[in-house]
């Protein structure tokens, strides 16, 4: 082989932005929807109150006055962001996920400095690094969701650099045919007609609804099950708002009503480790899931370990993004669980056919009503890819796929970072020389000489 290929210089990372989208309901945070949307009210009428809609059982369900719309309590405050890396030849990988400003801030003010100068092939380098410099803050939500939208935004760049997509670069197609997809909204019977396999609802009432809550829940769940018939998968997903009680009460109340489950997930809060093995102990038959909630790879270990959990449902613009998601996956693997991401449209699609433990695909309805296909990250991508019959077969473009929308309109951060992230809040003169300095000298230790098309 000529020496000239494998002297053939790689392009370098040179620019790190972010934005916010201007529309609601587009990006990567699920939540940032319309009033009306099912999402936000669970999309079904309430039992007992007449116009109200019975809203999702959730960790805020003990007060009245946040029980029916989960955005009374700001489950949508932070928004979504798009973070666009820009390489030395001038190709861009993009990204989008959840934390909207604070994230922006914490990627233009801490996490550029790991990425700009980088080769965008050294993505545990830079996962590593992000990570470790966080801990002393970070560790869980925020930051991590932060370094998730970087990370996605650079196996991006990286795939249209190489001109591949994703899934060839983490071990290529493990799947025959297309994936199979299951639909999470309130009208299962719908995702019957349009052909996805199973249907997973959200439950409507919490044991801090009353004393008949595992009544009613058991109620709206028969109802679903006599629509559906006997041969239709029903999944339950409980948002973190039960207890280990009333989550062996409801499952043991489903199976004596003979309403077949075919899990119950996030029943528990995220951190309830013993939990979820009483959970196990008690109820071996019933299949429990959990991990939208988790963050990293210690957090994910703790469930593996514990053998309670039968399947895990990580969020890859939750828990790190793909360069996490691959590690988490491969410990689940030992263990032959099987790991199903939670939504996250495409970029679960190149996680899950690249995987043999991956077995199908979440689809969560992005319409308001939830009987139709929208896609996931509403009008941000031009032709974002949706599942079409229940199923999708990923294409081979570059990186994730995805193009931006010129019609999306993306507010810059320096619109709304006051003051800007190049002075820094309540820095002196001489810390921002420091900071800039250190930021060249990582830029130098990362392979270039000089900074290309700006460093923040």
């Amino acid at each position: 082989m000529p020496t000239s290929t494998f002297n053939k210089s790689f392009p370098t990372i040179t620019k790190i932005e972010t934005f916010i989208p201007a529309a609601g309901g587009d990006g990567g945070d699920y939540h940032r929807q319309k009033d009306g949307h099912w999402i936000l009210d669970g999309g079904k009428p309430h039992a007992d109150k007449a116009g109200v809609k019975c809203g999702i059982s959730n960790p805020m369900s003990g007060w009245e006055q946040y029980r029916e719309n989960r955005t009374s309590w700001g489950i949508d405050v932070l928004g979504s962001l798009v973070c666009i890396i820009t390489a030395s030849d001038g190709t861009q990988g993009v990204s989008t996920g959840f934390g909207g400003p604070p994230a922006c801030w914490l990627i233009e003010q801490h996490f550029a400095r790991f990425v700009i100068g980088s080769d965008p092939r050294d993505t545990n380098r830079m996962w590593d690094q992000m990570f470790k410099a966080s801990t002393f803050y970070g560790r869980k939500g925020l930051p991590v969701a932060a370094i998730s939208v970087v990370d996605l935004a650079i196996w991006d760049l990286l795939g249209k650099i190489r001109g591949e997509p994703v899934y060839k670069m983490i071990g290529g197609r493990a799947k025959d045919g297309k994936i199979p997809f299951y639909l999470t909204g309130p009208e299962p019977t719908h995702a019957r007609k349009m052909g996805f396999w199973g249907s997973k609802v959200a439950l409507p009432y919490s044991p801090r609804d009353g004393f008949d809550f595992v009544r009613r829940n058991l109620d709206f769940l028969q109802k679903h099950r006599e629509d559906l018939g006997d041969d239709f998968p029903l999944m339950v997903d409980c948002y973190m708002s039960l207890d280990v009680h009333s989550a062996i009460q409801l499952a043991q109340g489903a199976i004596d009503r003979k309403i077949d489950i075919t899990w119950w997930e996030e029943v528990l809060h995220p951190d309830d480790f013993d939990g979820h093995k009483i959970l196990k102990a008690r109820l071996p038959q019933v299949k429990w899931t959990t991990g939208e909630h988790e963050y990293s790879r210690y957090g994910f270990r703790q469930l593996i370990e514990g053998r309670s959990i039968d399947m895990l449902q990580p969020d890859v613009m939750w828990l790190g993004g793909l360069t996490e998601l691959l590690k988490v996956s491969a410990m689940c693997s030992a263990y032959d669980i099987p790991v199903v991401p939670h939504g996250s449209g495409p970029y679960s699609y190149h996680f899950i056919l690249s995987q043999p433990h991956s077995p199908f695909c979440e689809y969560i309805a992005n319409s308001a009503d939830g009987k139709s296909i929208a896609p996931v990250f509403g009008n941000l991508f031009l032709d974002e890819p949706v599942p079409h019959g229940g199923s999708i077969d990923v294409g081979d473009a570059p990186g994730f796929g995805l193009e931006l929308n010129p019609a999306a309109v993306l507010i810059p951060s320096a619109h709304f970072l006051a003051p800007s992230p190049d002075k820094g809040l309540s820095r002196t003169d001489d810390e921002q020389r420091v900071a800039k300095l250190q930021q060249l000298a990582a830029v130098k230790a990362n392979g270039i000489n000089g900074v290309n098309g700006g460093a923040h």
